[in-house]
């Protein structure tokens, strides 16, 4: 899953603008997610604990599926120098080893003091949402140097 960036600027940004992701959850993701995280939870590595849950299954972390709405904003929209400021999140319900999450992230608002956008963030497994919330972003304008991007 590798994203083509997408340098938009403030100005190019739009009430409404989307950008869509899916990504297929492999268990080497999540056992790679756990080594980078620290997070060794049994319910994300071990099936025979994970069977013992209300999930019956290994489940992925939560932060990984949020790290994929971290994936759109810094490489498609807003793209390439967008600086996170916030994020909620409202986990709806558990992502499985095998899931294909489709991540939506939409322009809700556009801030033109300190050029921030408010932007719409769902993650979803078929027609189930597993997480939603909301990201806050400082998006460079036309103005900045971005030759370093």
């Amino acid at each position: 899953m590798m994203l083509e960036l997408q340098k938009l600027c403030f100005e190019d940004l739009t009430v409404g603008m989307t950008e869509e992701l899916v990504k297929h959850v492999s268990s080497s993701d999540v056992v790679g997610f756990a080594e980078v995280s620290g997070d060794r939870n049994p319910i994300h590595l071990s099936e025979h604990f994970a069977a013992r849950t209300p999930f019956k299954t290994r489940i992925a972390h939560g932060l990984y599926t949020a790290s994929l709405i971290s994936a759109v904003l810094g490489t498609r929209l807003p793209g390439p120098g967008a600086i996170y400021l916030s994020q909620t999140l409202n986990f709806k319900a558990p992502v499985k080893i095998g899931d294909d999450v489709t991540v939506t992230v939409r322009v809700e608002e556009l801030m033109e003091r300190g050029n921030r956008a408010r932007l719409s963030c769902i993650c979803s497994v078929d027609d189930t949402v597993v997480l939603e919330g909301e990201a806050l972003v400082k998006v460079p304008s036309k103005t900045e140097d971005r030759s370093r991007l």
